[in-house]
């Protein structure tokens, strides 16, 4: 016990590994698993158990990646007089998509740029002076799938127990969200 202690307790940052698992869960659904891990054989089968026991199945890294987007996505709050336009045009050299998201309650402004850009668009939107600048990773289905009430509720248990793990960050799936029905 007192070893299991040591060894929990000595882990640092540079132990964990980020880990992206994939595959099709009930009813055809895609899903990707983002996971932070100090140990990928523990990670792997905890995942596969999920997929298996809701009868899906995992599959191998890259299989499912033409179905999603890789993206990074800004939130910030929106400056008055500032023209939303311009401020997209200065940033698609950093591979900023040309859409956003606006939400006029909040005050915000939400972006999607390339991964690989990240550092760069959050550098720019602070020396613009952008305020609250929160950054993240997402996959952004393609094509989402309709999905009757009953698959939803299998579906959103699957995800449920995937995220019940202390390794897993966040849950992706292709379904179509619950208010676009």
């Amino acid at each position: 016990i007192e070893r299991a202690i040591k060894n929990a307790m000595g882990k640092d940052q540079s132990d964990y590994k980020g880990m992206t698992y994939e595959g099709y869960g009930p009813h055809g659904i895609a899903v990707f698993v983002d996971t932070l891990t100090d140990n990928t054989t523990r990670t792997v089968a905890d995942v596969r158990s999920v997929f298996n026991k809701f009868g899906g199945n995992l599959g191998t890294t890259g299989s499912l990646a033409f179905l999603f987007d890789h993206k990074c996505v800004f939130t910030f709050k929106k400056k008055d007089g500032v023209d939303m336009e311009e401020l997209i045009l200065d940033l698609i050299d950093y591979n900023v998509d040309d859409e956003y998201d606006e939400d006029p309650e909040e005050g915000t402004i939400t972006i999607y740029g390339d991964p690989k850009s990240y550092a760069a668009i959050q550098k720019h939107l602070e020396e613009c002076g952008f305020e609250d600048v929160g950054g993240d990773f997402t996959y952004i289905p393609n094509d989402v799938k309709d999905v009757t009430p009953e698959q939803r509720e299998t579906i959103d248990k699957m995800v449920e127990r995937l995220e019940e793990f202390d390794d897993v960050q966040t849950v992706y799936t292709n379904m179509k969200p619950a208010e676009e029905e």
